[in-house]
Formats: structure tokens, sequence, C-alpha cells
């Protein structure tokens, strides 16, 4: 594959990063051996051999990202299929049974100890963490891909989007030479990008909301920003498009956020705002508990020096593995057992519960929404912490289930509650407003134009309500305990 040149035209490199002493009232070395030239022209740096360079890579590398993608994600679809509903049918049962869970999370735990303790990479990034760092080496990619698939199809109450973007920015970056990656280190987050937003491109249901991630994390803007994005576009695009047409091509099913039926949309009115700030609120309280929840499980598991909790050795994390993927078992038997419903409502990714959900919520009550919210979070956080995969698509049917049940409230409705669950949700967890409402529009289909105003209103209230929440929890763990009345002075308790 062609590679971007060395910008010999003259024109600064489009992606490289500040001077760390910009700003610090000091010259930097750079800056002491020349005088500092101006800034590129967008239309200039457009014209450089390197630029366009990358930009014929970002569209190639949309190609073997997507399909390998579509493999993934179509394998992990056919796994889950057989662990829930083919396996059951051949014991001659018609449905998973509420002990189901707990041998399936109990393997999940055996399979994923030995990938997060011994395998390159343990198996990708711990998902209370958010989608991931800097981009995968390529040689951790074996590692992101077989846990995913040991705790995903088992019924690890996570997402795929993670290891997709782990998977596509580690591949991405196989098609500059690792020589060249290291000459020109500010390539690396540039092709992760692109290998990420090909990855993601359809699972979120549109190529648009994979691009407008990327832009809105970039926390770019001007040129800097046009420049990062264009390559995501390109290889978003590329790769939805080779992504739907592998699956019309196969006919396999690669189960992507999308509700197949949408209750129909209102124009918001006085009472969806005065309800749904409120259940909003709740959402987001709900959800940052759940990443809380989160935070804890990860001290349990790998520690936590910011609490000064020590690393556990190998063999403890390995042992603690199992027991939290069997305790997440045990919140989805609880969830069947309290219900009388099917234990997967409650297991998985949540995308088939929630296109069930929206397709008929009237079959489900009150109770059952609300043990499905509650067991489901329980879950999703000791998830979080422990297993492997992404923290998006459980949060959203949280979100959504939440917001259901709170739309018998007077005014409010079951439309309204639902596009309010969708968008606080996504916004509390993702930390992107703006994506988080693409997300939510793209969900509920044709009558989401009617829903923006109350979908906007909700986004911009939840990221506040979190991040207050964020920087509260933050500061509270940070104060040093206060001495008690009679200890002498300086003397405090030990955290």
């Amino acid at each position: 594959m062609p590679e971007p040149s060395d910008g010999s035209s003259g024109s600064e490199d489009p992606t490289a990063r500040p001077d760390p002493t910009a700003g610090s009232g000091r010259p930097s070395p750079s800056a002491r051996a020349a005088p500092a030239r101006p800034a590129p022209a967008l239309h200039d740096v457009l014209r450089t051999k390197g630029y366009l360079g990358l930009l014929v890579i970002s569209a190639l590398v949309g190609v073997p990202v997507s399909l390998a993608a579509f493999w993934f994600v179509g394998l992990e679809h056919q796994l889950q299929h057989w662990v829930w509903e083919s396996l059951p049918d051949a014991l001659g049962l018609d449905r998973a049974p509420w002990w189901w869970p707990l041998p399936a999370l109990l393997l999940a735990g055996l399979l994923l100890a030995p990938i997060v303790t011994r395998v390159p990479g343990r198996g990708g990034h711990i998902p209370v963490d958010g989608l991931g760092g800097p981009p995968a080496p390529p040689r951790t990619v074996p590692g992101v891909v077989l846990a995913a698939l040991a705790c995903l199809p088992l019924g690890a109450v996570l997402g795929p989007e993670a290891p997709l973007m782990a998977m596509g920015a580690g591949l991405a970056l196989l098609a500059v030479r690792s020589s060249r990656r290291a000459a020109r280190p500010q390539l690396v987050p540039v092709l992760g990008a692109a290998g990420s937003a090909a990855a993601i491109s359809t699972i979120f249901g549109s190529p648009l909301v994979a691009a407008v991630m990327m832009i809105e994390a970039a926390g770019l803007g001007g040129p800097q920003l046009l420049l990062l994005i264009m390559p995501c576009l390109l290889a978003s695009g590329v790769g939805a498009l080779v992504f739907t047409g592998f699956g019309h091509w196969t006919g396999l099913s690669v189960g992507a956020l999308s509700l197949p039926s949408e209750p129909p949309a209102a124009v918001p009115d006085p009472g969806d705002f005065l309800w749904g700030l409120p259940v909003a609120v709740v959402v987001t309280l709900v959800c940052v508990s759940g990443q809380l929840l989160g935070h804890r499980v990860k001290a349990f598991t790998v520690g936590d020096p910011a609490r000064a909790v020590p690393p556990p050795t190998t063999r403890q994390t390995a042992l603690r593995t199992v027991l939290c993927a069997v305790a997440v078992g045990g919140c989805i038997t609880a969830y069947a057992l309290l219900t009388g419903r099917s234990p997967e409502e409650a297991a998985l990714s949540g995308q088939a519960t929630l296109g069930t959900l929206a397709a008929n919520p009237a079959a489900w009550s009150v109770f059952a929404l609300l043990m499905l919210t509650l067991c489901k979070t329980a879950a999703w956080g000791i998830a979080l912490g422990s297993l492997r995969g992404g923290p998006i698509f459980p949060a959203v049917l949280i979100g959504a289930a939440l917001g259901v049940a709170c739309g018998p409230l007077p005014g409010l409705g079951v439309e309204s509650g639902l596009a309010v669950g969708l968008a606080a949700a996504a916004t509390s967890v993702t930390r992107l407003p703006v994506t988080s409402t693409v997300l939510a529009a793209e969900l509920l289909g044709p009558d989401a134009p009617d829903s923006l105003p109350l979908l906007l209103v909700t986004a911009v209230t939840s990221f506040v309500v979190a991040e207050l929440l964020r920087g509260y929890l933050e500061r509270r763990a940070a104060k040093p305990d206060a001495p008690k009345p009679d200890a002498p002075p300086g003397a405090a308790r030990a955290v």
C-alpha cells in the first residue's frame, strides 16, 4: 500500500501534535533553534503528497477492516444464537431456563482467565475505562478477539463496540510498516481512528454515528478537526459499504444496534419536558452508579493505584475474574427468578431485547422493567470491571427500560420515555452528547426529527449531571480524611 511521504513540500505535518512546552512561558527547543513557521493553510495541506497518501490508505483500510469486523460480528452472533436458543431447544427446553446463565458465565470466566493473565494485550482494555485509549498494537488483536468471543456469546453484559474498535485500529496499523510507525508516531492515532471508524461504522446502525463519534472524541477544532475526520469518513463509508454488501450476500445476521419497529413519536409538549428531565437525571444516576461499581470491581480484579490498591497476583486475577463472571450470571438469574421471564433478556449486550421492548412495550409490566434495570445494571457494573467488551450497548437498554417504565407518568408517554432513556444513557456513558443525540435519533427512525428537541435537551442535562456527579466523587475520593478531635495535630486516619 502507498504510504504518506515525509511532507517534503515544506508544509508542516497535518497530524503533528502541538509542542508540549507551548503556553508554558518558556521557549521550546525548536523555537530556540529556528524561528517559528506559520501554520500551513488548509488547502496547502490538502495538496501535500503525504496527506493525500493518508487518505488513500484510509479508504483502502476500510475494506479489510470491515471484512474482518463482519466475520467477527457474524461469528459472535451465531455463537450467541447457539448458546441461548439452539442448545436449549436441543435439550427439549422451550427457552433458556432460569439457571442457564450460571454455567454459561462460569464457562466465560474460565475461558477468559488465561487470556487476561497470559495473552499479549490481556484481551484488551477493561470496559469501565471507556472505549479504549491509544490504538491497539497489531500483536494484541488476537487476544482482543479471543476475549470477546469468550465473553459476549456466553452472556457477558457488554457490547461488541470496544473489541471492534480495538481490532479495527490494530488491523489499520498493519497498513504501515512498524519502522515507519516508529519514525512517524503521529500517523498512529490517525490510522487507528480510521480503522476504528471502519470497524464500528455499521454496528451502531449507521456510519454517521461512527463519524460523529470520532469528531467529538477527538476534541479538536478548525483545520485539525477536518484533517483528522476525513480519513475516518472515508474508512467508515467504505467499511459500511463492504459490511452491508456482505450481509446481503451471505445472509448472516450481525445484530447491529437498531429498532426493527419504533413506537410512533410526536412533537414534544410541556409534559414531556416536565417529566423527561427528571427521568433523564434518574437514568444518568443509574448509569454512573453502574460505572462506579465497575471501578470498584476493577480494583478488586487488577488493583487500583489511585486508591492505593496493589495489583493482585496472576493467580488471584484469574480466580477473581471467574468469580466476577459467576456474579454476573447470578444477577441475570435473579432477574429470571423475580420476573418469571427469560434470562436472555438481561444477558448479552441488550441489542435483541431493545428491539423487542421498542416493538411491544405493553408486553412488559412496570415491575419487570424495573427489575430489568436493577439486575442488568448490577451485572453490567460487575462486567465493566472484570470482563471484556464494550460499555455502550447494555447502557442503552438500561436507559430504554427505565424510560419506558416511566412512560405511564401523566403527560410523558412511552414514546417520549424511550427517547429520553436512549439519549440520557448514551450520553452519561460515552460523555459525548452530540454522538449520543445522533445515535438516539438513528434508533428512533423516521419520527426522530419530531423528538430532536427533547433529545437535545436530554443529552445536555445528562451530560451536565454526570460530569458534576463524577467531579463530586473524584473530589471526595481525593480529599484526605479529617483527623479525629482527640488525635494529635497532623494525625489522620489511614485510608
